[in-house]
């Protein structure tokens, strides 16, 4: 039986980027997964606004900030975005013990990110999106499982 999940409420609210499980990654704090995720995007192209993502108020500002093309993407983005998004999930559950038993108490369970209007990281509202996200959380599972995190 599949698992989905959007908020950060409810059993699985973990699994979503917005959940306040903050984390050390690439030698800076990380409030959530998506402050990490959204300054990826300028890393080497605006460092000033990568640090204005880290820091912003919370994770919905960070995503806004991270859609705002007034700052140019780095130019690998497409080919780097999903292993950027897994580097940051693995982080996420192996800093956290409480939610990495949570994601390992799923099993073999399909995770979806419910996402309606995200066809890429999530199913979509018809169910035919990608669910990148949901991908990453079971090979991070998987990752978890075998102690190879």
């Amino acid at each position: 039986m599949p698992i989905y999940f959007y908020s950060t409420r409810g059993e699985y609210g973990c699994f979503s980027n917005f959940s306040n499980h903050g984390f050390e990654l690439d030698g800076a704090w990380w409030t959530t997964n998506e402050h990490y995720f959204q300054a990826q995007k300028f890393i080497t192209t605006d460092p000033d606004w990568f640090d204005k993502i880290r820091a912003a108020k919370n994770p919905g500002m960070a995503a806004r900030m991270g859609r705002e093309r007034s700052h140019p993407l780095r130019s690998d983005w497409e080919e780097v975005k999903d292993s950027i998004m897994e580097k940051g999930v693995l982080r996420k559950f192996e800093t956290h013990g409480d939610i990495r038993e949570i994601l390992l108490a799923t099993g073999d369970e399909l995770i979806v990110e419910n996402a309606p209007g995200d066809y890429y990281w999530g199913c979509g509202k018809d169910g035919s999106g990608k669910n990148k996200l949901g991908l990453i959380l079971m090979a991070v599972r998987e990752r978890l499982r075998i102690g190879n995190g």
